[in-house]
C-alpha cells in the first residue's frame, strides 16, 4: 500500500562552503560546511542565498546553494 505525502510546502536548503577549485562542486572541508538553513518556499531561500552570497563575495572559492528539497522528499510507489 502506497502513502502519498500531500504539502502545500517547498522545502528548500541553502548551504555552501569553500570549493576544492572553480570547475567543480567539491567541498574543501565537508565537517565544515556552513548549513544557513531550510526554508518553506524558494523565494525566501534565494533571499537567504543571495545574503550569504554577498557577505562572502571577497571569497572566489566559496560558494552557496540552494537545493529543492522539495523534489527528493517525492514518495516512491511501493
Amino acid at each position: 500500500m502506497a502513502t502519498t505525502i500531500e504539502s502545500d510546502q517547498r522545502l528548500h536548503l541553502v548551504f555552501g562552503g569553500e570549493l576544492e577549485n572553480l570547475d567543480g562542486v567539491r567541498f574543501r572541508d565537508v565537517k565544515g560546511l556552513d548549513i544557513v538553513g531550510i526554508y518553506p518556499d524558494y523565494a525566501s531561500a534565494q533571499a537567504a542565498w543571495r545574503a550569504k552570497a554577498q557577505a562572502t563575495v571577497d571569497s572566489a572559492q566559496t560558494r552557496y546553494f540552494v537545493v529543492h528539497l522539495h523534489r527528493l522528499l517525492e514518495p516512491v510507489p511501493a
